[in-house]
């Protein structure tokens, strides 16, 4: 790894990071597009490697800031991360099947439906202004 690649990955991190302590996104809108547009990986690499960046860290000190202001659900959080590691295994062993391409359309086609909704519901905000 060069030394610009290196700097390139801690940019990454940081970009992920403040997005993620700051409205909770991260891995797939970030980190993933990123390793495949920016550092060259595959989808399933980039994918790969963001899931085990995430093992350690997951948002420590993001969850312990929300915590410390009373902004966790712990019940919830807990019965979503045990859903999320057999969801994570299923779709891991699903995604080694599909054809790289179709992973890169269905992920593109999320990210759409995910920006249209975040719009729409982001432009209530200067149509509601008095």
């Amino acid at each position: 790894m060069g030394g610009s690649t290196f700097f390139i990955l801690v940019a990454i991190g940081l970009i992920a990071g403040v997005a993620s302590g700051f409205v909770g996104i991260g891995g797939g809108i970030i980190i993933v597009p990123s390793l495949v547009y920016i550092v060259g990986l595959t989808p399933l690499q980039a994918q790969g490697t963001s899931v085990a960046l995430m093992l350690p860290p997951i948002g420590i000190l993001a969850f312990m800031e929300y915590y410390r202001s009373g902004n966790v659900n712990i019940w919830f959080a807990i019965v979503i991360a045990s859903a999320f590691i057999i969801g994570g295994l299923f779709g891991a062993k699903f995604a080694q099947k599909l054809d790289q391409n179709l992973i890169k359309l269905i992920f593109g086609g999320i990210m759409i439906l995910a920006a249209i909704k975040l719009i729409i519901d982001g432009s209530k905000y200067f149509f509601n202004q008095s």
